[in-house]
Order: structure tokens, then C-alpha cells, then sequence
């Protein structure tokens, strides 16, 4: 079985409080802000890769705070390092959910190299994350998820997705300077 990504993160977030920042980039970007707009939600796009090492930056500079990072696989093949770093970087407050749908989704669906063999999970468990496991099916995700959200970070999460429904990809509001004022302004609040 396969989970679609929409309902995943549909199913996340009753889990995610008010204080909690979420990093989301490419597809899950798109589809996060439709379901889930708030202001602490960070974009981090024109920088594939980058999620984990900006969800790394903010667990650092806001112990207080769960920094849940929403990633694809064609974005945390280009930053595998980042991997290490986080495992080692002393962080108990960052939550990496991989949607893996083995392809680079928004920029035509272009397989990944390696799709039917690479395996995230072994990666970040390799990396030394406190916690790594893969999901394929919803129920058993949804069943989890309130106790890899309690548990120490890092904790990784692949989620085995196909897209759910077209939401718009609104690049003009991810580029736009209002984008980061409203997440500055609602970090600096808190």
C-alpha cells in the first residue's frame, strides 16, 4: 500500500501545536500551506536540500520549540549529509518526515537514481537519529505518529506517498518577502 501524501499530512495536523515551527519544501510546501496555513510555517524553497539544515538551524536556536521538517526524498538525496549532522548535533527537538514518492515531483517527475533500491530509513538510522522507521500505510502512520512526536528527537519518518490532490503551487507567495515577515513576526511573538 501506498499513503497519499495530502491525507499524511492531513492526518499531522491535529499534532502540531501552535508553538511548533514546520519546515516544508517543494510538493509538501504546496500542499502543507492549503491544509495547514499558520504563521510558523517556514518556506524554505530555491534551496532543494535545504530542509534539514534549516530545520536543524531553528531546533537549535529554539530548544523550546518541535521543528517538524516536511522533506521529499529527491531534496534529502541532494543534503544526505545533512543526516549525520543532525544525529550528532545534540538536537532532541527536530522531527524529519520524508515523503518519498521516489520521483522529483515538482520539477516533472523525474525518477530518482537508485528510487527502487535506496532506503531512507536505513540512512538515518545509520546517521545515529534516536528513532527511524518508514510507513506505507495510513492507519498505521496516523496509530504512531502521537509517539514519535513525544519521543526525543531527531526522529525520522519515511512515508511512502503518491500525490493526493492538485493543490496550486503558489511560487509567488513562497518567494515573497511576506512570507518570511509573517514567520519572523510569529517567532519573535512566542
Amino acid at each position: 500500500m501506498i499513503i497519499d501524501r495530502d491525507a499524511a499530512l492531513g492526518a499531522m495536523i491535529p499534532h502540531v501545536t501552535e508553538r511548533d515551527i514546520v519546515v516544508a519544501v517543494y510538493q509538501s510546501c504546496f500542499d502543507w500551506l492549503q491544509l495547514n496555513p499558520r504563521d510558523l510555517n517556514y518556506v524554505a524553497v530555491g534551496a532543494m536540500g535545504q530542509a534539514s539544515s534549516h530545520g536543524l538551524g531553528l531546533a537549535l536556536a529554539n530548544p523550546d520549540r518541535r521543528v517538524i521538517v516536511l522533506d521529499g526524498d529527491g531534496s534529502l538525496l541532494m543534503n544526505l549529509g545533512s543526516l549525520v549532522t543532525i544525529a550528532n548535533s545534540g538536537v532532541s527537538n527536530l522531527y524529519h518526515f520524508l515523503a518519498a514518492n521516489r520521483v522529483y515531483e515538482v520539477n516533472g517527475a523525474h525518477p530518482l537514481p537508485g528510487a527502487d533500491r535506496v532506503d531512507f530509513v536505513g540512512f538515518a538510522r545509520s546517521a545515529g537519529y534516536a528513532g527511524s522507521q518508514g510507513f506505507r500505510e495510513l492507519e498505521l502512520f496516523t496509530d504512531a505518529l502521537p509517539y514519535i512526536l513525544a519521543a526525543p528527537g531527531p526522529q525520522f519518518v519515511s512515508m511512502e506517498v503518491r500525490a493526493g490532490k492538485p493543490y496550486p503551487r503558489d511560487y509567488h507567495y513562497i518567494h515573497s518577502a511576506k512570507a518570511r515577515k509573517t514567520f519572523r513576526n510569529a517567532l519573535n511573538q512566542s
